[in-house]
């Protein structure tokens, strides 16, 4: 008799604390959404305080936070082919390493004038694209990413006394005890002015800046004369390489030829953006509508588990830095949302089995979740795999699609095999009645076997 009380009272605490979970995460589901579209109490500034580890203060409104692509916001895009020169190729610099030097001014140039949403991207293997979302003057954005850099000496004083048009050329070498150094070699004139000015600094700094940014501050040890620099110091090879190649003619590492020029309109992105957001809604609410009908309690178990997905997703695109949100990365979200959906529908087929089988719902949900593990992690593992290459390879609105697909695989992930479980192991406890979950039907066949 006490043991059976004691199991009585057990099963009540079980339920109980089933209802208080439950209800904690219905809170926390309401609250954390209505935050997210219609911001917080605290300013941006008192909320990156209490998380100094988000990348960016304006995190008020989620909509607002994530960073809309170029298809969305409008702006301009332009493609250009590079292209190494003669002396370049002759002193034996990488194409790829010039590449990569290349697209890093290019995107250091923008971000400094106020376009820090550009992106600049590889294409193929030659190839540049370059996205400025918000851009009503194309002219003045090609004018800044062409142009040469500013390459300044600078004098103890810091007054300029030479220019990038004194430099003729800068290569890598070693000093005399076979460490990384910098050779550059002077112009006529340049090699008076520097001469000039060694002479009257030594034992004092020179400084050597480009678009105003100090690249080095060496000490002058002599008077330079003869048109031949050699600047020694704690150098990595890699750090001597790059610098060269900012000091190389005070430009851009590779030539440029534009290929294509186009400009996207705001109107169109927002136009584009209201109809994926509309026609995403209708079927969310079309997939919840089913899966009630089809599953009964375990499927309002999937959509509130699909919320939260939603909502753990957009949050991941409003804090993840360099993600930007365009049209195929929309695709890949409502991509993302059906696979979820999916190994809701994975997981509950196999609990129906356990069901059939005459097991208790709470064993059938057990039971069912760890054999619809290997089949919910093969699918989302392979379309993981899918995304991250074509994350890699891809470039523009293919790679906007692999981010948002990859984030959306992992949440989902997360979604069915975390929070569906969670959500059906405690609706199972309160409400255990087989039928709110399959139909009588394979009830009875269940209770039959």
């Amino acid at each position: 008799m006490k043991s059976n009380k004691y199991r009585v009272r057990k099963k009540l605490d079980k339920r109980s604390g089933a209802i208080v979970a439950l209800c904690v995460t219905l809170v926390l589901t309401l609250a954390v959404g209505f935050l997210g579209l219609n911001g917080t109490w605290l300013d941006s500034r008192g909320l990156y305080k209490l998380l100094p580890w988000l990348p960016t203060a304006d995190v008020e409104n989620w909509p607002q936070a994530i960073s809309l692509g170029l298809d969305l916001k409008g702006g301009v895009y332009v493609e250009y082919e590079a292209t190494m020169s003669d002396e370049l190729e002759e002193a034996g610099y990488d194409f790829g390493t010039l590449l990569d030097s290349t697209m890093g001014v290019i995107s250091k140039r923008l971000t400094e004038k106020g376009y820090p949403e550009a992106t600049v991207s590889q294409l193929g293997g030659s190839g540049i694209r370059v996205e400025i979302p918000s851009v009503t003057d194309p002219a003045a954005v090609l004018d800044l990413i062409g142009s040469p850099a500013k390459l300044e000496f600078l004098d103890p004083q810091g007054n300029v006394f030479m220019e990038g048009r004194h430099l003729q050329a800068a290569t890598p070498t070693v000093d005399e005890s076979y460490q990384p150094a910098i050779s550059f070699t002077l112009t006529s004139e340049g090699d008076k002015l520097f001469g000039d000015m060694t002479a009257q600094s030594i034992g004092q700094n020179v400084t050597i800046q480009l678009d105003g940014q100090v690249l080095m501050s060496p000490t002058v040890n002599e008077a330079i004369y003869g048109g031949k620099v050699l600047v020694t110091g704690s150098f990595t090879a890699d750090e001597v390489e790059n610098i060269c190649l900012q000091l190389q003619s005070g430009a851009l590492p590779l030539d440029l030829r534009q290929d294509k020029l186009d400009t996207i309109s705001a109107t169109l992105g927002v136009d584009a953006l209201s109809t994926s957001v509309t026609a995403a809604v209708i079927g969310i609410l079309i997939v919840m509508l089913i899966m009630i009908i089809r599953y009964r309690m375990a499927g309002i178990v999937a959509d509130w588990a699909l919320v939260i997905y939603i909502i753990l997703l957009f949050l991941f695109l409003a804090v993840v830095p360099g993600v930007q949100l365009t049209l195929p990365g929309i695709a890949g979200i409502i991509l993302g949302i059906g696979m979820a959906v999916d190994a809701n529908v994975v997981i509950f087929e196999r609990v129906k089995e356990e069901v059939r089988e005459g097991r208790p719902m709470i064993h059938a949900v057990r039971i069912g979740f760890k054999n619809a593990m290997s089949a919910v992690l093969d699918a989302n593992i392979t379309t993981i795999i899918a995304a991250v290459v074509l994350l890699v390879f891809g470039t523009g609105s293919v790679q906007g699609f692999a981010t948002t697909l990859l984030l959306g695989v992992i949440t989902s992930m997360i979604s069915a095999i975390v929070v569906t479980r969670f959500l059906l192991t405690r609706f199972v406890r309160v409400w255990p009645n087989t039928k709110l979950y399959v139909a009588v039907k394979a009830a009875n066949e269940g209770e039959a076997k």
